[in-house]
C-alpha cells in the first residue's frame, strides 16, 4: 500500500512551499495559490482540491498524474506543461491556457472551460465528458471515433478538428467554427447544429447521421421548405 499525501489545508501558498515536496507530491485542500509562480516545477502526483488557481502560472510544469477536483482558477496558465495522465473534475478554469501543453490520457469532466486556449497542443486520447468549451480555442484536435456527451461546443473554434466517427450526445455545435473540420461517418443526431453551414462543403459530412428535425433546420438555412407531400 502507498503512503498518503503529506496534506496542506487552509494555507496560502507559493512555489517554495511546493518546492519543499517536488518528487514526494503533496495533497492541497482548500489553498490559494492565485498568481503563484508554478513555472517548470515537478509537481507529478499532486492533488490540488478546492484551490483557488486564479491566474496561477504552471506554465512548462510537470503535471503527470496531477489530479485538480473543484478548482477555480479563472485565467490559470498550463500553456506547455505535461498533463500526461491527469485528470481535472468540477473545476473552472475559464479563460485560461493549456496552450502547448501536453495532453495524453488526460481527462476532463464537469468542468467549465470557456474561452480557454487549447491551440497547438499535443494530444492522444484525450477526453471530455460534460464540459463547457464555449469559445473555446481548438483548432486542429482530433476526436475520432470518440464518444461526445454533454459537451458544448457553442462559438469554439474547431476549424480543422478531426470529428470523423464521433458520436455525439447531448452536446452542441451551435455557431462553431468548423471551417475545414471533418465529420465524416459522425452521429451528430445528438448534437445542436444550429447556425452551422453544413452544405457549404458537403464532402466534409458524407456519410454523416442527423435526425429528421435536424436536416429540415439545415435545408431551412439555405431557403428550402420541407413537406411531407
Amino acid at each position: 500500500m502507498s503512503n498518503p499525501l503529506p496534506s496542506l489545508a487552509d494555507r496560502t501558498l507559493g512555489r517554495a512551499d511546493l518546492e519543499d515536496y517536488v518528487g514526494e507530491g503533496a495533497h492541497l485542500v482548500k489553498c490559494t495559490l492565485d498568481e503563484a509562480d508554478l513555472k517548470g516545477l515537478d509537481l507529478s502526483s499532486f492533488v490540488f482540491e478546492r484551490c483557488s488557481l486564479a491566474e496561477t502560472a504552471f506554465t512548462g510544469a510537470t503535471l503527470e498524474f496531477a489530479k485538480f477536483s473543484h478548482c477555480r482558477g479563472p485565467k490559470a496558465d498550463f500553456s506547455g506543461s505535461n498533463c500526461t495522465e491527469a485528470t481535472f473534475s468540477d473545476c473552472d478554469f475559464n479563460n485560461g491556457s493549456f496552450h502547448g501543453a501536453t495532453l495524453t490520457s488526460t481527462r476532463f469532466t464537469a468542468s467549465k472551460l470557456t474561452g480557454v486556449d487549447f491551440s497547438q497542443v499535443h494530444t492522444f486520447d484525450i477526453g471530455f465528458v460534460d464540459c463547457l468549451l464555449v469559445a473555446a480555442r481548438m483548432p486542429k484536435m482530433t476526436f475520432r471515433k470518440e464518444k461526445l456527451v454533454g459537451i458544448d461546443f457553442s462559438m469554439a473554434d474547431l476549424s480543422d478538428c478531426d470529428f470523423r466517427d464521433a458520436v455525439f450526445e447531448r452536446s452542441s455545435l451551435r455557431e462553431a467554427n468548423i471551417e475545414r473540420a471533418q465529420f465524416q461517418n459522425a452521429d451528430l443526431r445528438g448534437a445542436d447544429l444550429g447556425g452551422l453551414s453544413m452544405l457549404r462543403d458537403r464532402t466534409r459530412f458524407r456519410g454523416a447521421v442527423i435526425s429528421a428535425a435536424q436536416a429540415e433546420l439545415v435545408l431551412d438555412e439555405y431557403g428550402f421548405r420541407v413537406r411531407a407531400k
